[in-house]
């Protein structure tokens, strides 16, 4: 899950006061263009996309996700709550654990898709998209009668940095300043806590370490208080420059976590899509005695509903989102992320269809500006680690 600034327009309206990140004169000094998303200038690349797409696959990215929410939830019914406002079950995860998870409205439509984790017996800490901080923080605020758990938007005073790759390990542990128990240990949506000590012999901080990205790539995100984003940002460039990271833009990570057959909200998620159509019905739990919106997931979105395919097609040209989807003369569905893909060299596609044409192997057709190219459903995700 993240938020990205796509390189269709699909991204919210600037805000009209623009935000920055606490890194923003770092990738100012390292050249970066920039891209507004949800009222933040994020940098969108620093010299290539390509260049930098291929350095998280080959090597590693150093990435600036700090528009990214992050929201507390306090008290001793927290696990209760979370259980009751989310989709998933979250009372049984373990400290030092995270899960990705949902939060729907009454309807069964996604307000946003999250990561959580689970800090302490009482505490979980929720990221959501920066383009829904708001609507997450509202709607687990509403939710929180006769919970007697508390919600705290730490949003502005944390940073979020992802080094993301195969050599993602080897960065960490070539970075000196950087401290945090044995990383190889460290399964997959698990975190721990390291620490940071500044270019001046600062006192350390405390970073939260968690093995998880949006790349599908081997990596890690990093929380840590603002102040001091920066010196780790330049610590990690230093040490990871002799193997091969990069700084990476948002354009870099939304062709790799569309070769992951990664979501993205806004194109294969939203409040009009039910989680079942978008491959998501796994996170639902069902079992669960209520949650918001578990009785029109069991309703269902229809059995014409459409549901989220993989498309690859064979040439240069990529279909984009908004695209229509056609099986002879008629409209079957829509583009919602496509490209080139840089890993593999043909143009892939997520897209919904009607049911009826979403078997792997169906043959379809993109209308690309007028131009009718063939393309076939394939299963997600287009790459793995193993590709």
């Amino acid at each position: 899950m993240s938020d990205l600034a796509a390189s269709d327009p699909a991204s919210p309206a600037p805000a009209a006061t623009p935000r920055f990140s606490p890194l923003h004169e770092q990738h100012v000094a390292l050249g970066a263009s920039f891209t507004d998303f949800a009222g933040w200038q994020m940098p969108v690349r620093y010299t290539s996309d390509l260049a930098e797409h291929h350095a998280v696959r080959t090597a590693a990215g150093l990435f600036d996700i700090s528009h990214m929410a992050e929201i507390a939830v306090i008290g001793e019914a927290a696990g209760a709550f979370l259980d009751e406002a989310l989709a998933g079950r979250l009372s049984a995860l373990a400290v030092g654990r995270a899960k990705y998870s949902l939060i729907l409205d009454e309807r069964g439509g996604i307000i946003d898709d999250l990561i959580v984790y689970r800090i302490t017996d009482h505490e979980f800490l929720v990221v959501a998209n920066a383009s829904n901080r708001d609507a997450v923080v509202t709607a687990l605020t509403e939710r929180t009668a006769d919970h007697g758990v508390a919600i705290d938007d730490r949003t502005d005073a944390t940073a979020l940095i992802a080094v993301q790759g195969p050599a993602a390990r080897a960065v960490l542990e070539a970075t000196p300043q950087f401290l945090a128990p044995e990383l190889d240990d460290l399964t997959y949506y698990a975190w721990t806590t390291g620490t940071f000590t500044g270019p001046e012999g600062d006192d350390s901080v405390e970073v939260l370490v968690a093995r998880t990205g949006y790349t599908g790539e081997d990596g890690f995100e990093l929380y840590l208080d603002v102040a001091h984003a920066a010196a780790l940002w330049q610590a990690l460039l230093a040490a990871g420059a002799p193997l091969g990271l990069q700084p990476c833009g948002l354009a870099a990570r939304d062709t790799l976590r569309l070769e992951a057959g990664m979501p993205l909200y806004g194109h294969e998620l939203g409040t009009s899509i039910h989680p079942v159509q978008a491959g998501l019905g796994r996170v639902v739990v069902t079992a669960k005695e209520s949650f918001v919106g578990k009785a029109a997931i069991e309703a269902g979105p229809g059995d014409d509903a459409r549901v989220l395919v993989g498309l690859t097609a064979e040439g240069r040209r990529a279909a984009r989102a908004g695209y229509p989807v056609m099986s002879g003369e008629e409209v079957v569905g829509e583009v919602t992320s496509g490209a080139l893909s840089p890993t593999l060299g043909h143009p892939i596609a997520m897209a919904f269809v009607h049911p009826a044409h979403a078997e792997p192997g169906t043959t379809l057709d993109l209308d690309v500006r007028g131009s009718r190219i063939p393309a076939t459903v394939v299963p997600l995700p287009f790459y793995t680690k193993e590709t």
